[in-house]
């Protein structure tokens, strides 16, 4: 509910709100609409994402009988740069570099497959990481679009109607008001012609 007062002081400053409003409503609505399509893409980003990693589960599937030989702890994720870019206004993260830690092994008495597995590890590494922050960027830009959308309905469907009703409200009180001045002045008029008439 709009709170407001029948003057023209309450008036203008009802009107200015509906202008700033009304000027608002289609930056938003855009801001809204590139929220709308920055979560798609991100959507479809992250579908990219679940298959590549599907790809690389499958290469890994394929040399499980020895994976046994293995050693695990010659991989070890290092230093992850993760920095912020804007997209459609909001701050999201972004995978700049990652860093992985390759332990000293044998080249001779190690599997000559090693070299393979160890960059299978740091790709799928790579890909979950990625993942990770398109989750947290997905989420991010959602809440962002939420907001914007629940902004644009109180824009279109709440504050908008309700100012214009108030300025109506406003002018017509106005209006009878000076009609009403307008009529007490001619009642007055004619009684005082009346009077005039009656003294001569």
């Amino acid at each position: 509910m709009i709170a407001f007062q029948y003057n023209k002081t309450s008036l203008q400053n009802l009107e200015k709100q509906l202008k700033m409003r009304q000027r608002t409503l289609p930056i938003i609505k855009s801001k809204e609409s590139a929220l709308r399509i920055e979560v798609k893409k991100c959507k479809a980003e992250m579908e990219h994402h679940d298959e590549e990693y599907e790809k690389l589960l499958q290469q890994y599937s394929t040399l499980f009988a020895l994976w046994n030989e293995f050693d695990p702890s010659l991989v070890k994720t290092g230093k992850l740069s993760i920095g912020r870019r804007k997209v459609a206004g909001v701050l999201v993260p972004v995978l700049e570099d990652a860093e992985f830690e390759v332990a000293r092994y044998s080249l001779f008495s190690a599997p000559k497959w090693y070299a393979d597995g160890i960059e299978l590890l740091k790709q799928m590494a790579m890909t979950a990481i990625s993942r990770e922050l398109l989750n947290r960027k997905l989420r991010l830009l959602e809440v962002a679009r939420k907001k914007t959308t629940q902004k644009v309905n109180l824009f279109e469907k709440v504050q908008i109607p309700g100012y214009e009703d108030a300025i109506r409200k406003i002018k017509r009180f106005m209006e009878d008001e000076e009609n009403l001045s307008k009529s007490s002045q001619k009642i007055l008029k004619s009684l005082l012609e009346q009077r005039e008439e009656v003294a001569v």
